[in-house]
C-alpha cells in the first residue's frame, strides 16, 4: 500500500472534524483512509503543540525575530573580522 502524504492543513482539518464529534471517528477515518491510531497521534500533536501558535505572535513573528537576530549576528561577525584584520596589520 502506498503511503499517503498529508499536508499540515489537511491534518488539522481532519483532527478538528474529529474533535467536533459530529461524525463517528471510525467513519471519519474510513472516509480519509487513515487509521484511528494515526488520528490520535495527530490530535496529540495538536493538543501538545497548538499553544505555540499563540506564543509571542505566532510563527510569522518568531521567524521575523530569528531573521533579525541572524542579521545582527552577521553584522557583529563582520565588525569583529574588520577589527581582527586591523590588529593583524598593526606594526607591533
Amino acid at each position: 500500500m502506498k503511503r499517503r502524504k498529508w499536508t499540515g492543513k489537511e491534518k488539522l482539518q481532519i483532527v478538528l472534524e474529529g474533535m467536533r464529534g459530529t461524525v463517528p471517528l471510525g467513519e471519519l477515518c474510513g472516509r480519509h483512509q487513515l487509521s484511528q491510531s494515526q488520528y490520535y497521534q495527530w490530535r496529540a500533536q495538536l493538543l501538545n503543540h497548538g499553544a505555540k501558535v499563540f506564543d509571542r505572535g505566532g510563527p510569522e513573528q518568531a521567524e521575523q525575530r530569528l531573521r533579525e537576530e541572524v542579521r545582527q549576528l552577521k553584522t557583529l561577525v563582520g565588525e569583529l573580522t574588520v577589527e581582527l584584520k586591523k590588529s593583524e596589520d598593526a606594526p607591533w
